[in-house]
């Protein structure tokens, strides 16, 4: 078992949870059930199953909480993208989430790779 509260990975992922909230505060308020309730479920995905996946027996089981944790990160990915699109978001601020979020991947996939 991991103490997923010292998982740097984790601390990253709650951070960005925290930006993906403030962020789509901005957002149409006709986009409270859509766009903006997919990003945060999403986002809150991240560090949810590292923290569920710590709690596992086994690290074979911890990695395919990761690799889930690492979909939600694709999804967000895909997400940030439309929002983009549709200029909820301006490209800087796109910018700089895909580098945190790209980071997040990396990290998650480096951890899930040290499990294995």
């Amino acid at each position: 078992m991991h103490n997923f509260k010292k998982l740097s990975v984790w601390i990253k992922s709650v951070d960005f949870v925290t930006e993906i909230y403030k962020v789509t505060n901005t957002f149409p308020s006709n986009e409270r059930f859509g766009l903006v309730s997919q990003l945060q479920r999403a986002a809150v995905s991240v560090p949810t199953n590292i923290s569920e996946g710590s709690a596992k027996s086994s690290n074979k089981d911890f990695a395919r909480f990761l690799e889930i944790s690492l979909g939600s990160t694709f999804e967000l990915e895909t997400e940030l993208l439309v929002s983009l699109n549709l200029s909820y978001i301006e490209q800087g601020q796109y910018n700089l989430l895909q580098e945190k979020l790209a980071e997040l991947q990396k990290m998650i996939i480096g951890f899930k790779d040290k499990l294995n």
